[in-house]
C-alpha cells in the first residue's frame, strides 16, 4: 500500500486536531483519562454528541444513516487521532468499531434506518455480549438460549466480560437459538435494549479496581423479533464480522503511541537531580519502543486499507493484535522501571508521575493477550490463514 495519504485526508486530520485540543480539557493531572465510568459519563456522552453533531462519529458510514460517506482510511484516522489525544472512550469500539458496521453488513434496511442513526449520533451506546464463564476462545459452545416465542426471543442465561454494560443503553447479543445442530450453526445475533426487564447487570473490578467489566444475567428477557441481526442461526457468521471489525488496533497503539511520547518528555526532565534521558540505555529502551510503536501502527493502516479495498485483513488483524497486546505488556513495563518507585503509584496519589497511568497500564495490559481472542488463538489464525500451515491436531 501507499502510506501517503492525499491532501484532503492530511487536512481531514488537522482538522480533527484542532477541534480535540480545544474540546478537551489539559493541564490537570488525570483530566485527559476518560475511563467508561459513571462520573466520567456524563462528560462522554457530551462529547460523542458534540462529535455526532459534526457527523464524525462515524465518518465512514453512508450520509443517510450519520455518516459523511468517507473512506474506511479516515474513520481510522479519527480512531487514532481519538485515542492519541485521550479522548472518552464513551462505547465507541463496541458502537461505531463493532456493532454499527456489523448491521451494516448483515442488517436489513429498516433495521439500518431505526439502529445506525442513533448510534451515529452518539446518542446511544453499545456493549458485547459474547464471552460466557465457560466459553472464551471456544466461543461457540455457549449456553444463553434465545426461544422464539411469537414476535418475541425469550432469553435465559449469562455474559461476562461484557465491558462498559453498566453504561451502555444496548448490547450486540449472541444466544444460541438451535440445540440440534453442530454448535457454530445453531447461534444468533440480536440487538438488546439493556433496560428490558430481566436483565441484570453485576460490576466485576479488575486488577487497577476499575469496574468498566461486568456479568450480565438474563432471565426471561423478551427481544423483538425485529431486533434479530441477520437469519436466524447465522449468528456465527455476524460474530465473526464483529471480530474482523474488531481487531484493527488502531486505538490501542496510538494510545500506546502517546505513552511512549509522555515517557519521553519526562525522561528529558530533571527528576531527583538528574535527567534519566541523559543514560544511553533509557535512550536506546525508549526509542526500540518508538520503533516498535510505529511498526504496530503501520500494520493497522494496511489493516484498514484492506477493508476500504473490500477486503476481510483476518490474518493481517491478528498480526496486529499480537503485536498490540505484547507491546502494550513491554511498555509499561519499561515505563514503570523508569519511574522507579514513582512508578508504582496509582492515580490520585500526590506524587504520581504522568498521573498515575502508567501505573495503571502497567496493570491493565496483563489482559491484553487474552481479551479480544486469545495470542494462541491469533497465532493459529496467522499461521493457518497467513502462511498456509495446516492446523496442528
Amino acid at each position: 500500500m501507499d502510506f501517503n495519504f492525499p491532501q484532503e485526508t492530511l487536512d481531514w486530520r488537522e482538522e480533527l486536531r484542532s477541534f480535540l485540543q480545544e474540546a478537551l480539557p489539559e493541564n490537570e493531572p488525570g483530566a485527559d483519562d476518560f475511563f467508561d465510568n459513571e462520573e466520567q459519563a456524563p462528560f462522554a456522552k457530551e462529547f460523542m454528541k458534540k462529535l455526532g453533531a459534526r457527523r464524525w462519529l462515524a465518518p465512514a458510514w453512508p450520509e443517510e444513516y450519520g455518516g459523511l460517506g468517507k473512506t474506511q482510511i479516515e474513520q481510522m484516522i479519527l480512531n487514532e487521532e481519538l485515542s492519541y489525544f485521550r479522548a472518552p472512550h464513551g462505547g465507541r469500539l463496541f458502537t461505531i468499531g463493532i456493532t454499527g458496521p456489523t448491521v451494516l453488513v448483515h442488517a436489513d434496511n429498516e433495521q439500518k434506518e431505526r439502529l445506525l442513526p442513533e448510534m451515529a449520533s452518539g446518542e446511544v451506546w453499545y456493549c458485547q455480549g459474547f464471552s460466557e464463564p465457560e466459553t472464551g476462545s471456544d466461543l461457540a459452545s455457549m449456553t444463553t438460549r434465545a426461544v422464539k416465542d411469537g414476535d418475541d426471543y425469550i432469553v435465559n442465561g449469562q455474559k461476562i466480560w461484557t465491558s462498559n454494560a453498566h453504561i451502555a443503553d444496548k448490547m450486540i447479543l449472541l444466544a444460541r437459538t438451535n440445540t440440534e445442530v453442530a454448535k457454530h450453526r445453531g447461534i444468533s445475533a440480536f440487538a438488546l435494549d439493556m433496560n428490558t426487564p430481566g436483565v441484570t447487570i453485576q460490576k466485576v473490578p479488575n486488577i487497577a479496581y476499575r469496574d468498566d467489566f461486568n456479568q450480565v444475567f438474563f432471565e426471561d428477557v423478551r427481544i423483538p423479533a425485529r431486533n434479530l441481526i441477520g437469519a436466524e442461526d447465522d449468528g456465527w457468521r455476524v460474530a465473526m464480522t464483529v471480530l474482523d471489525f474488531e481487531r484493527s488496533n488502531i486505538a490501542a497503539i496510538s494510545g500506546a503511541r502517546r505513552t511512549i511520547h509522555d515517557l519521553i518528555n519526562w525522561a528529558k526532565e530533571e527528576h531527583g537531580g538528574h535527567r534519566p534521558w541523559d543514560d544511553i540505555q533509557v535512550r536506546l529502551k525508549l526509542g526500540e519502543l518508538a520503533t516498535e510503536a510505529e511498526v504496530g501502527r503501520l500494520v493497522a493502516y494496511r489493516t484498514v486499507w484492506l477493508q476500504s479495498r473490500g477486503e476481510v485483513p483476518n490474518y493481517e488483524a491478528s498480526i496486529g493484535k499480537v503485536w498490540m497486546a505484547y507491546l502494550g505488556i513491554k511498555v509499561a513495563n519499561i515505563g514503570v522501571n523508569l519511574m522507579s518507585n514513582y512508578g508504582q503509584l496509582t492515580p490520585g496519589s500526590k506524587w504520581a508521575q504522568l498521573a498515575g497511568r502508567v501505573e495503571e497500564s502497567y496493570l491493565l495490559s496483563l489482559s491484553g493477550p487474552i481479551a479480544g481472542g486469545t495470542g494462541e488463538i491469533q497465532r493459529t489464525v496467522i499461521a493457518t490463514r497467513g502462511l498456509g500451515l495446516p492446523r496442528g491436531e
